[in-house]
């Protein structure tokens, strides 16, 4: 069956081999890290390649194209059956493969929670509002609090099924927040389980590749309402062409 692990770099130099270490220590020697750098200007490729295994698989973009690009393309070149979403700068804690692995036998996309820490791996009190086991099955309800901004889904907390890949990629450009993206496929198909677990440390260093608070334009919170709305209808049109559901898995 396998894991694949998606990584998506850009000027992770700092924290990259740390990650990439707790993660590699979970997998087998069939499994791969499929890492995809945004054409990094530190010294990243070679932190990456400094590591020297061969469970890793880096690739680096033509230009500078942000981090949904590359986490579709690291999702399109995936091999494997079970599919992890990482930062370069957080820190699995052990067990985390195994939890969520065995939690994908029963559904199609595992969402889990963290704990936040400083650049020195210091425990942080930032608010953050987890998922929540109880609203496994309440699909709509997850989808119209991720519209109201409720709930709060990481890409970076997700693993999934090879099943879900087709409905998931390509990621299309106008899209703003891979995250969001996962989390309404997983939704929409009625197969999204969450895991009280805190299986991982979220790195809050003030230079995070994507932000850590809230604080937004409300020009900017509407046009993340018109895209989510476009998301949806695109996710909906793809997903009735594919016929994924959560029915169709389980058969």
């Amino acid at each position: 069956m396998g894991t694949s692990v998606c990584m998506a770099t850009y000027n992770g130099e700092k924290y990259v081999v740390r990650q990439l270490e707790s993660i590699l220590s979970q997998l087998s020697a069939g499994d791969e890290v499929i890492v995809v750098d945004d054409c990094s200007t530190d010294g990243t490729v070679e932190a990456v390649k400094g590591l020297n295994d061969s469970r890793i698989v880096l690739h680096i973009n033509d230009r500078n194209r942000r981090e949904v690009y590359s986490f579709s393309r690291a999702i399109s070149l995936a091999r494997h059956q079970y599919i992890f979403l990482s930062d370069q700068d957080d820190i699995w804690l052990p067990g985390r493969v195994a939890l969520m692995t065995q939690a994908l036998q029963t559904s199609l996309l595992a969402t889990t929670n963290f704990d936040w820490v400083d650049q020195d791996e210091r425990p942080l009190q930032l608010s953050h509002d987890g998922v929540l086991p109880q609203d496994s099955s309440r699909h709509f309800k997850n989808i119209a609090d991720i519209f109201v901004g409720k709930t709060t889904y990481f890409g970076c907390a997700m693993a999934f099924r090879r099943e879900l890949v087709p409905l998931i990629v390509p990621i299309p450009d106008y899209v703003e927040s891979h995250d969001w993206w996962v989390a309404l496929a997983g939704n929409l198909v009625g197969s999204n389980i969450h895991l009280s677990d805190k299986t991982f440390w979220k790195r809050s260093h003030g230079n995070n590749a994507t932000s850590t608070t809230s604080s937004r334009s409300l020009a900017s919170k509407l046009r993340s309402r018109a895209i989510f709305a476009r998301s949806l209808l695109d996710l909906q049109k793809r997903r009735r062409k594919l016929d994924i559901s959560a029915a169709t898995f389980a058969a």
